[in-house]
């Protein structure tokens, strides 16, 4: 028997051991807290995982989940996590035909040579200028923003005055973001390599007057108070290694293979049935915290299910014998690597791409952009591997909409996949086929995840990366203390899904924690079952 089937009633049962679950039952068992985690599949992480995709080769890659930027210092100091991140020496490269000649931006290397890259390619001082001051800006707004994601929910007033830059809210939070590049910066690839960060995982043309853009560019600016994007330090999988090791460590029980079916509450006491090896089981709890997405919430609750959420990016993870050659070779491939390598990736090309799969077409120029992990962290690959100068490459592309996939999901990835690395090799000098790894059966190291791969291996509910539209780090209609309430007084989501949700962060964990440790419901707990 299980452990914890002789232990039936806990202060909280964690739904889902993704990273942001881990944290919850981590923090609450290192409070004190009894603490159930359910897993449906048989090992923790969710997307925050490490695995070896390519049969009898020994390197280990983040799968899904690869960069790390909105995880908070403070997370990892709580808990005593033995995790660690390595600063990317370069920020990004851009390569573009100019003039009939291959060329690029490198953004990295120190002041100088930034500037410098920006002459060469612009022709002047003026876009470099333009570059400095809009991200000066964003980062006035990241140290206003970022320190209040794991305190209460600010009012969108109080966190107005947060910012205290009546410029910086007006860009960000009231105007397409597409005014502000417009307005500020002048060459296509300049714009376009500034657009990027508010299309992550996000579907929507640079003027949505949703503003979906917006918050999706405001998440991917605002990390460390910095903006900047680091690598895992042995992959993703040992954030939430650490993560699984620190909450087992402080009481709580995880239990893999377990599947939650259903959720019953009446705001006070909870049941949840879930599926074991022998059938099914209850455990009884006073709080429930649910790592998954709204929609899995409600399937879970009964309740009304959200609006279909939608993902709309290519993920593809490779493994090469070498970095490929670049066509523009005042650039070495392990500085272009090193940072965001982006591809079809100008302005125009961005809004062409979005038009395009919004007409129900695959992109003719699918953007994407690229890393390298193992030029900063190499420990994600055997000695031998190491050695031989293999190196990962991670890709992730973007306007690629569910909806594109729903006929014939494998034909229409594969089209992509061709046409995506067809993009890259107009920017190569030697094919990136030559430079592919091959496994033990002889197959090209490489593997690509559609939306709909995403949703049948993750659960990710359309593929959404961030469960659903990212929202403001502020309060809004509906949104409790914490932005992780639900309509059940005792039920909390602590998925992607939540206010300040998306990413790898910790941070709805950490407040779905800090929400049910600050509750005042001081009733006599039932005694603990044993078998």
């Amino acid at each position: 028997m299980p452990a914890h089937e002789g232990h039936r009633s806990y202060d909280a049962v964690v739904v889902g051991g993704g990273h942001n679950g881990l944290v919850a039952a981590a923090y609450l068992a290192r409070a004190g807290r009894s603490v159930l985690v359910l897993e449906r599949l048989e090992n923790t992480g969710g997307a925050a995982v490490s695995t070896r995709p390519f049969a009898g080769v020994d390197a280990r890659l983040s799968r899904y989940s690869y960069l790390v930027s909105l995880l908070p210092k403070k997370i990892v100091r709580d808990l005593g996590l033995d995790f660690r991140v390595r600063t990317r020496t370069v920020s990004s490269y851009t390569p573009v035909e100019r003039d009939g000649r291959p060329t690029g931006l490198l953004v990295g290397g120190g002041e100088r040579r930034i500037r410098e890259a920006f002459a060469r390619l612009t022709g002047g001082e003026g876009e470099y200028a333009a570059w400095q001051r809009f991200y000066d800006l964003t980062g006035r707004v990241a140290r206003g923003v970022f320190p209040t994601l794991t305190e209460p929910l600010p009012t969108r007033d109080e966190l107005r005055r947060r910012i205290d830059d009546e410029e910086a809210w007006r860009t960000l939070f009231e105007e397409p973001i597409g005014a502000a590049i417009e307005e500020r910066f002048a060459d296509d690839l300049v714009r376009g390599v500034v657009l990027t960060d508010a299309l992550i995982g996000t579907f929507a043309d640079a003027h949505d007057p949703s503003l979906k853009q917006n918050r999706c560019f405001l998440y991917h600016v605002i990390g460390g108070g910095t903006g900047a994007w680091d690598v895992p330090v042995g992959g993703m999988g040992a954030l939430t290694d650490a993560l699984a090791a620190t909450a087992r460590a402080a009481g709580a029980v995880i239990a893999t293979g377990h599947e939650a079916l259903r959720i019953d509450t009446d705001g006070r006491t909870a049941e949840v049935t879930y599926r074991t090896a022998d059938g099914e089981a209850v455990a009884v709890a006073r709080h429930v915290v649910v790592n998954a997405s709204p929609r899995e919430l409600a399937a879970l609750t009964g309740d009304r299910p959200p609006t279909p959420a939608e993902g709309a990016q290519l993920k593809v993870n490779m493994l090469l014998t070498r970095l490929p050659r670049l066509k523009d070779s005042s650039v070495d491939p392990r500085e272009a690597f090193a940072g965001t390598f982006h591809i079809a990736e100008g302005y125009e090309q961005l809004a062409t791409a979005h038009a395009q799969a919004a007409a129900g077409e695959l992109p003719a120029a699918p953007p994407s952009e690229i890393y390298c992990h193992s030029l900063t962290d190499p420990t994600i690959l055997g000695p031998d591997l190491v050695d031989a100068g293999y190196q990962t490459l991670t890709l992730f592309g973007l306007h690629t909409p569910a909806r594109l996939f729903e006929q014939d999901n494998d034909a229409v990835r594969e089209e992509l996949l061709k046409s995506t690395l067809a993009q890259l090799d107009a920017h190569l000098a030697e094919p990136l086929a030559d430079c592919l790894a091959t496994d033990a059966d002889g197959r090209p190291c490489i593997e690509a995840k559609s939306p709909l791969d995403l949703e049948r291996d993750l659960r990710l509910p359309g593929g959404n990366i961030f469960h659903r539209d990212l929202a403001w780090p502020h309060t809004q209609d509906g949104t409790g203390r914490w932005g992780v309430e639900t309509g059940h007084a005792n039920v909390l989501l602590c998925g992607a899904g939540a206010v300040r949700g998306g990413g790898v962060s910790g941070v709805p964990g950490h407040n779905a924690a800090m929400a049910v440790l600050e509750s005042t419901d001081q009733r006599p707990w039932p005694a603990v079952e044993r078998a």
